[in-house]
């Protein structure tokens, strides 16, 4: 089924990312990463105030593999 789509604004978009409007069939992954970050990394908006009096990132990984993207073609 088509879609309508109004204005569109993209900002930017990684080297392995997707944009995608309209109809699609698949999507498909290229790479893999593992992200580690401390409280209140990711937060976005305008004046943002967050307060962690202790954090930390435990960065620790005892399985080699995660998440492969093995089967991507």
């Amino acid at each position: 089924m088509p879609a309508i789509v109004g204005a569109v604004q993209v900002i930017s978009i990684g080297s392995s990312g997707v944009f995608n409007i309209g109809d699609v069939y698949k999507i498909m992954p290229v790479s893999t990463a593992k992200t580690f970050s401390g409280a209140g990394s990711f937060n976005t908006g305008e004046s943002m105030q967050v307060y962690n009096n202790q954090s930390s990132t435990n960065t620790f990984d005892q399985d080699s593999v995660d998440q492969g993207n093995y089967f991507n073609a």
